[in-house]
């Protein structure tokens, strides 16, 4: 059998070394539930960057230039960029 995705809207922020703020407000990080690994560690090539998202599915890892994504529940996921433009579009 095939099926077609449904379509519809979505909100989404690419995580990018300038934008933590705005990803923050996006997902309602505050002060006491902070998810990010240190913002310093996005200059540094030898380890990950990025932010932890508490998904459905457990915690993971959104790294720089992923996009975080808000599933039709209010959930947060995190989408790699390839995917992400393989399967969304902008909306005005």
């Amino acid at each position: 059998m095939k099926f077609r995705k449904k379509p519809v809207v979505i909100d989404a922020v690419q995580l990018t070394a300038d934008s933590f703020s705005d990803v923050e407000s996006f997902i309602g990080c505050t002060s006491n539930n902070r998810h990010y690994i240190n913002e310093r560690d996005l200059l540094n090539k030898t380890n990950p960057a990025g932010l932890f998202i508490k998904t459905l599915e457990g915690t993971m890892l959104a790294s720089v230039n992923d996009y975080i994504i808000k599933g039709v529940s209010g959930e947060f996921y995190p989408c790699k960029p390839d995917i992400f433009a393989a399967t969304y579009e902008k909306v005005d």
